[in-house]
């Protein structure tokens, strides 16, 4: 059990995917209320979610950047550990579409 959320680089990469995941969600909620808003006209409430929806749109670019950062290096510590580098699917295959390098 590890001592913190971010043990290793791994779990930092799968908890900012999460995040990610759940800025997106909020995001399309935010669209529906912004449309719901301008139906019934509700000029304040609307422009404050836009502003909501403009802040959740940075959020989701900065968690994406993160997102790769995170990956190049997970990607550079499997490279000096000299592991493979990507982890072998149960098919056989590799499978992590977040890997940017060939290999």
């Amino acid at each position: 059990m590890p001592e913190t959320p971010f043990e290793n680089v791994e779990a930092a990469h799968e908890y900012v995917r999460l995040l990610a995941e759940a800025v997106r969600q909020a995001r399309a909620e935010v669209v529906q209320d912004l449309e719901e808003a301008k139906a019934v006209r509700e000029a304040r409430r609307e422009e404050a979610l836009r502003l909501v929806a403009w802040k959740l749109e940075r959020l989701e670019a900065h968690l994406e950047s993160s997102r790769h950062l995170l990956n190049d290096l997970r990607r550079m510590r499997r490279l000096l550990l000299g592991e493979d580098a990507r982890p072998p699917s149960p098919g056989g295959g590799h499978e992590d579409h977040d890997e940017p390098w060939g290999g």
